[in-house]
């Protein structure tokens, strides 16, 4: 789809979602920045096999969840790559499934700052460089779970609302220096977290014992998400902004 010359930063981009995000940008083109925060084997296999395709990409070390350790990180990035042109917010963390009245209040601002107040901070810090690019992407990884805020799972809900009320923010804000801020919401997908969120909610740990209820016969997975991603930062999707699309097959 024609990235060669751009430049993604993907958060949490070593494991899962973000992983199969950064593999689809480079094969389009783009040189990746792959963000992490403990797991650099995970994020080093990522950087040698996009390398191993004739792609470029470096591992980057941030807790997202702290400016300066974001600071830092987009530093980095554009002492390395001149640029940055795509921002994928994909970071985040699951909350343990319990009720509010039963939430550790450490457990809410954890997952609230990882997954919003991050954003907003690499938002900030990519925007300026970004704005001197022709075109500028920011895509905000999110959860259908914003449509029915289910029980148990308040710092979650919280955390991916704020994501997207910055994203349609922003979408109204940059418009006009050639940025295009767009949300993609997955539902169940088969990764670690997924996994975890289960496990917390229903005490599922095989995802795959959900395939023959999923739309399509199989649960989503990775590269079903990342599609959308790598079509949203591409010329085919140059009149879209604002707006949310969900990767659930559509509803169970």
């Amino acid at each position: 789809m024609g990235l060669e010359g751009r430049v993604a930063l993907v958060s949490g981009g070593s494991r899962g979602i973000g992983r199969a995000i950064s593999l689809a940008l480079a094969d389009d083109g783009a040189t990746v920045a792959v963000n992490y925060r403990r797991d650099r084997d995970a994020a080093d296999e990522v950087v040698k096999r996009i390398s191993a395709h004739g792609g470029s990409a470096a591992a980057y070390a941030a807790s997202v969840d702290s400016y300066e350790d974001d600071k830092a990180m987009v530093e980095a990035v554009i002492a390395d790559f001149g640029h940055v042109d795509i921002l994928v917010n994909n970071a985040g963390i699951a909350s343990r499934g319990t009720s509010v009245v039963d939430t550790d209040p450490a457990e809410l601002e954890r997952v609230v700052r990882v997954h919003a107040l991050g954003a907003h901070h690499l938002c900030q810090l990519v925007l300026p460089s970004m704005r001197t690019r022709p075109r500028g992407d920011i895509v905000m990884i999110s959860s259908v779970a914003t449509l029915t805020h289910g029980a148990n799972g308040a710092p979650y809900n919280m955390g991916k609302a704020a994501l997207e009320a910055l994203a349609f923010t922003l979408a109204k804000e940059e418009r006009g220096h050639g940025v295009r801020v767009n949300v993609v919401a997955p539902g169940l997908v088969e990764t670690e977290m997924g996994r975890r969120l289960m496990r917390a909610a229903a005490g599922i740990t095989d995802l795959r014992t959900l395939d023959s209820a999923a739309p399509y016969g199989r649960v989503c997975q990775p590269e079903d998400v990342a599609g959308v991603v790598r079509f949203l930062v591409s010329e085919g999707a140059g009149y879209v902004n604002g707006q949310k699309l969900y990767v659930d097959g559509g509803g169970i």
